[in-house]
């Protein structure tokens, strides 16, 4: 892991607490919807210039982890996420739509950290990336509409729109970035890693800027957003026994039940984000929530990963 990687839980610290000094300057903070829609695209760039969606089918090479895996985070945790997500958050809407896209997007970068740290597979955890990004660039706006289209909030243009600003035309623009640098493997290679090794600056950038817009409404709802905590320790301790009981009935190894572990722990997609500041622009909370969330889940991981090596003595 690179530098800014592994530092990526502190630099989003101090984006947000950044944000929050200089949200008393209206020149910056009226302009700060482009700050978040410029950098959340430039990192979905880079993020889908690093993954290689050809190599899907490497996923399949243990297709006994690969099923239960996606099984775990994409019919399970969907619905156990909109009933803890109801039992607990029901009283504020914006609240449990941002808790929902928090759970439903499997994380996409530090996870492979965490697995390390564990002693995982980690060329496992790599290979189910790309078929991870996939799956939720088509299923989180099925579940939003699923679940959420009969409440007023969730307006079809608005997603129709995001999506397209931030899936479509990312993975157009990756595309032709490749196809142009066919040819040219090492100038590829060398833009490749620049724009990886920067997908964190950019991911600050943007939360600098929700934060340094929106730094009113987090003050005024600092209460209702530490309810968010319950659920998603649920969530959290719920699916580290789950994990360990399908590894068990699977027959897995340890370094694989790691890996499905942390795989389907580790939440915190930049997708949901990015479709969350342009669906819904004027439902702060649901943003506030899914930038809130990693500042939670990160300590919780750590000690996963060292329950996880305790587990290891006697598995």
């Amino acid at each position: 892991m690179e530098l800014l990687e592994k530092s990526e839980p502190i630099l989003i610290f101090l984006a947000i607490i950044l944000g929050l000094i200089f949200s008393d300057i209206p020149s910056l903070s009226s302009n700060s919807s482009y700050l978040i829609t410029i950098f959340l695209f430039l990192m979905l760039y880079a993020l889908f210039m690093e993954v290689n969606f050809s190599d899907i089918k490497k996923s399949f090479s243990n297709y006994k982890f690969t099923s239960r895996a996606l099984i775990i985070n994409f019919i399970w945790t969907p619905l156990f996420g909109y009933f803890i997500g109801n039992l607990f958050l029901n009283h504020n809407l914006d609240l449990l739509i941002g808790f929902f896209m928090l759970i439903l997007t499997p994380c996409t970068d530090w996870y492979l950290l965490f697995t390390k740290m564990a002693k995982g597979n980690l060329p496992l955890s790599l290979s189910i990336l790309p078929l991870n990004l996939v799956l939720q660039l088509v299923l989180l706006p099925v579940y939003l509409l699923l679940f959420f289209s009969s409440s007023n909030t969730i307006h079809l243009m608005d997603l129709a729109e995001s999506i397209f600003i931030f899936i479509i035309l990312p993975v157009l623009c990756a595309t032709i970035t490749k196809f142009i640098l066919r040819s040219r493997i090492q100038i590829r290679n060398r833009l490749t890693g620049t724009l990886t090794s920067l997908q964190t600056v950019f991911l600050a950038i943007a939360i600098f800027g929700i934060f340094n817009s929106e730094g009113e409404v987090l003050f005024s709802n600092i209460n209702s957003i530490l309810y968010v905590l319950v659920p998603l320790m649920i969530f959290f301790v719920v699916n580290f026994i789950l994990a360990y009981v399908v590894s068990r009935k699977s027959g897995f190894s340890y370094d694989t039940y790691a890996s499905l572990t942390l795989t389907t722990l580790a939440r915190n997609s930049p997708l949901a984000l990015a479709i969350a500041t342009r669906s819904f622009p004027n439902n702060e909370l649901i943003i506030i929530a899914l930038v809130i969330g990693p500042l939670i889940e990160l300590p919780v991981l750590y000690i996963v990963t060292k329950l996880l090596l305790y587990i290891r003595r006697t598995y």
